[in-house]
């Protein structure tokens, strides 16, 4: 247990930032477990749920206005019994009781605040309730007093809410997983639905809030790759500069904040997540080099310098942090990240040049970057280019970008200097695994072999110190109590594929293996042929943990299935073993009867139905290990062709039965030689560089 001194209940022992925090609270908190479900049917007493994370903006509000009260705490212990949940943590338990009270409320998020029986299941929920009734959302005080009267003298009426609830998270699950046969007009609908909702004004998907999202960009980056889609590529790439140019692109330190809260990307929830960062570097690395576009290998350098400069020792020991917290401090929401007009004009000491070029660079008259709570304090956003500012400055363009940069680097300086939002170095494996995609994306797409090397140490550590024997991979590394979820299977074999193509160490296919033989053995749905999100074998606190939960939309993390799904294709592509790809399509049928109904959210899901049911691209390297050889080899990995898998052998080495049979038809012991197969269309071998990616730019299957 924990030596803290203010220390006040059950969560004192708990590793988790977030639980750590509510172990000062006067509330008799105790973590998720048998223990607390117990104590309320014991004492007969209905739960408090509140569920969090670290990184949490109202979660912080309250906690402070709220649950640090001492009579509002009084209040809780005196008529329930409270459970503390950090999400991070427990993303199996957050998914089931969010998709509870969105049917409740029509409203999701964190803070969620539950109201459970005993058993586990839900009669009442929300999400953020203020100390006092405000803006048309009752005080805690109050729905605490009244919901303790309900359970007390009117308990048949909170039963018939919790009915209610399981009734429709049924009928919910069973919309979700509609079974069909996978089809190209599936595919064709989910790009549709992407088009119709693109905001051609702004970039995007939808209304505010904006959340990025990667999957369907890189769905549609495929869809304008292979097939010359202009509109496709237009949606691309507008909507990723919209990203880089606005205020959820931390402009000073680089990274995405976790979603714009208008239209316009301008101001954001500050939170930085690994889950949100580790895609979009995969995106912008692979259309950088696509697009032969700077500006976005520039924002992917600026995603990887800030792994770099917050959390160094981590990425040298082996890992990537899980987040990093959108404030300092309750009352402080965005201090940290904006800047009045006077912080500026002090930050670069009053100089004329620099204070202009700022306030055109950064956007600092547009009142769109203005912080709703506090309109002097601005985002900082890319106004406006090195050639925009020389014009209105009245310099030349060289000089302009000198300024710029003297401008950043002094901004970021002061801003270095403030208390800094808390990282959390918490290793969890599926976010390691997204991080270290990104990673290896960079490395193959704009060179940086760092990053390249920071990826495969992290994976090193999580399949090290997290991997259990015939159980998986451990969502939390290093706790032997953490049990394995969907995600930290799925996220890791496509991370071990990742690094297989990226090393072409056996190693990596190897633990790929072992990671797909988990999701087939002890994740997958008899009855469906999808992966249900926790283990079928797990064992279950509540009931509510025992529903099987299918995870099929992007929201906004990739999917699980849909992830497997792609993952397993990819594995059958380099092995030729039919029962990844048979796994596979199981996962596609599971949900195509709903996929129409799903839509954008589905990307992931269509993504791998891409896969399943279009020529997927073999390239085998035959060389020595020579410089030739090296150059072939690169220019394999430097291709963004859709659905392309990658092998490096020496003459002789290769087992025959892992290629396709059309490949294993032409490859030789000749060295050094590229050979191309795009489903059953072979073209020639070549042994020169600049004709391999002619032939991968140019090949059609």
């Amino acid at each position: 247990m924990s030596s803290d001194p203010t220390a006040r209940n059950a969560l004192a022992g708990e590793a988790s930032p977030f639980l750590q925090h509510g172990a000062t609270q006067p509330v008799d908190w105790m973590p998720w477990g048998r223990e607390a479900f117990e104590r309320a049917r014991r004492e007969d007493r209905p739960i408090l749920l509140d569920i969090g994370a670290v990184w949490c903006h109202w979660c912080h509000v309250m906690d402070a206005e709220t649950y640090d009260d001492p009579e509002i705490a009084a209040l809780i212990n005196e008529n329930y019994v409270a459970i503390k949940v950090d999400r991070d943590e427990r993303p199996d338990v957050d998914a089931r009781y969010q998709r509870a009270v969105q049917l409740m409320t029509g409203q999701g998020g964190w803070p969620l605040t539950a109201f459970l029986t005993p058993d586990g299941d839900v009669f009442y929920g929300g999400t953020y309730f203020p100390a006092r009734d405000s803006h048309g959302r009752p005080s805690m005080r109050r729905v605490l007093t009244e919901l303790a009267r309900l359970w007390r003298e009117d308990r048949e009426r909170a039963l018939e809410s919790m009915k209610s609830v399981r009734e429709n998270l049924v009928r919910v699950a069973e919309a979700e997983a509609q079974p069909g046969e996978p089809e190209h007009a599936h595919l064709a609908h989910i790009i549709e639905d992407l088009a119709q909702s693109f905001d051609f004004r702004n970039g995007g998907f939808g209304r505010a809030p904006k959340f990025p999202n990667p999957a369907a960009l890189e769905l549609l980056l495929d869809h304008a790759l292979e097939n010359d889609v202009a509109w496709a590529r237009r949606v691309v790439v507008e909507t990723m500069h919209a990203m880089a140019r606005g205020g959820i692109f931390d402009q000073l330190g680089g990274g995405f904040h976790r979603y714009a809260t208008d239209a316009r990307w301008l101001v954001p929830h500050f939170e930085k997540m690994a889950y949100d960062n580790g895609p979009l570097l995969s995106l912008y690395a692979r259309a950088a080099e696509a697009l032969s576009d700077p500006e976005l290998r520039e924002t992917a350098e600026g995603i990887i310098s800030y792994y770099r400069d917050v959390a160094p020792a981590l990425l040298d020991e082996g890992g990537f942090p899980a987040s990093q917290d959108a404030d300092f401090g309750f009352d402080n929401d965005g201090d940290y990240w904006t800047w009045t007009r006077e912080e500026v004009h002090d930050a670069l000491g009053g100089d004329p040049l620099l204070v202009r070029a700022a306030m055109v660079a950064y956007g600092l008259d547009d009142p769109g970057s203005s912080m709703h709570q506090d309109p002097e304090r601005h985002v900082l956003f890319r106004a406006a280019d090195a050639q925009t500012v020389a014009r209105t400055l009245g310099i030349d363009v060289a000089e302009a970008k000198q300024t710029l940069a003297e401008v950043r680097s002094r901004l970021k300086q002061v801003r270095d200097a403030r208390p800094r939002p808390f990282v959390d170095e918490t290793l969890y494996s599926d976010w390691v695994s997204l991080v270290a995609s990104g990673h290896i994306a960079a490395a193959r797409w704009i060179g940086d072999d760092e990053a390249g090397a920071a990826a495969l140490r992290a994976l090193h550590r999580v399949l090290g110190a997290g991997w259990v024997d015939g159980a998986g991979l451990r969502h939390r590394v290093g706790d032997d109590g953490s049990g394995p979820l969907l995600d930290d299977q799925a996220y890791g074999l496509v991370a071990c594929l990742d690094a297989f193509e990226y090393t072409q160490d056996a190693q990596w296919l190897t633990r790929a293996r072992a990671l797909a033989d988990v999701l087939l053995d002890r994740f997958r749905d008899i009855r469906t042929g999808a992966f249900r999100d926790r283990p079928v074998d797990a064992q279950a606190d509540v009931d509510m943990l025992d529903q099987p939960l299918l995870p099929i939309a992007d929201s906004p993390t990739p999917a699980g299935n849909s992830t497997a799904a792609l993952g397993l294709l990819r594995l059958h592509a380099l092995m030729q073993n039919q029962r990844y790809a048979d796994a596979a399509y199981g996962v596609l049928r599971a949900f195509a009867g709903a996929a129409h109904r799903i839509g954008g959210s589905a990307s992931t899901w269509a993504r791998a139905l891409a896969w399943a049911i279009h020529p997927v691209t073999s390239v085998v390297i035959v060389d020595t290990g020579d410089t030739d050889g090296d150059a072939l080899f690169a220019a394999a990995l430097r291709s963004t062709r859709p659905r392309t898998v990658v092998r490096r052998i020496r003459p002789g080495e290769l087992q025959p039965d892992a290629l396709p049979p059309d490949l294993r038809a032409m490859v030789t012991g000749e060295a050094p030689r590229a050979y191309v197969c795009a489903g059953r269309t072979c073209a020639a071998p070549v042994n020169d560089p600049a004709a391999l990616t002619e032939v991968l730019h140019t090949l059609r299957g």
